[in-house]
């Protein structure tokens, strides 16, 4: 599995990342949602660098232009519910993509053990497609192993991208050794860490409720 991560290079994402984690600066859940949406635009554009395109004539009003667009089909697929923002920038780049969403939370046995459980997915067929998953927190990379492999009852993707905002080194680990195949990780930062909770330390908190308010 190859690895982008943007941390260690000159980039906008790195603005976005420190008002992310700033303790202050996150409790604007607008704020917080647009610079996730932010970030999922600019990965978009990067991955966007690493597809296929077809040449075709298009008529302007004083002649004929040489265009590219795009020939894979892509499938973008989110993990609800802090997915969504993540995922709204790359449709916003991606806008002729299809779209898939899964339903993936933590059934606690204790306070610090627990189940990932895929409750509900919606998506298109992905044979021979570019599938990108977007999860914006990889703490064990639980939920994005099964994500995919929820999503792969619907057909062989052909290349396969995972989008993220934070990961911890053990979910980069983890994935490295569950999935296999042409697969791409790009994200924000990656932190060393992961708590008793198995939250990513530092961090930046819970970004499901960060973006829509604290549940139950």
């Amino acid at each position: 599995m190859k690895v982008v991560n943007f941390a260690e290079s000159r980039s906008l994402v790195n603005q976005y990342m420190m008002e992310l984690r700033d303790v202050d600066i996150q409790k604007d859940m607008l704020r917080f949602r647009h610079n996730i949406r932010r970030i999922g635009q600019i990965i978009a554009y990067e991955i966007s660098k690493n597809i296929s395109y077809n040449e075709q004539p298009t008529t302007t009003c004083l002649g004929t232009a040489t265009s590219h667009t795009v020939s894979e089909p892509v499938v973008l697929a989110t993990i609800l519910r802090a997915g969504l923002p993540l995922h709204q920038g790359m449709n916003d780049m991606f806008d002729h993509a299809e779209n898939a969403f899964v339903s993936a939370y933590r059934k606690y046995i204790d306070e610090t053990k627990f189940l990932i459980h895929i409750e509900y997915m919606a998506s298109p067929r992905i044979d021979g497609k570019t599938l990108i998953i977007c999860d914006p927190m990889l703490a064990t990379g639980s939920s994005m192993e099964l994500a995919y492999e929820a999503l792969r009852t619907k057909g062989k993707p052909a290349k396969v991208h995972l989008v993220s905002v934070i990961a911890s080194r053990q979910a980069i680990e983890f994935l490295e050794k569950k999935l296999t195949g042409d697969i791409t990780l790009w994200v924000g930062a990656i932190d060393d860490e992961i708590n008793d909770h198995k939250y990513i330390v530092p961090g930046l908190g819970d970004a499901g409720d960060l973006c829509y308010g604290e549940k139950e």
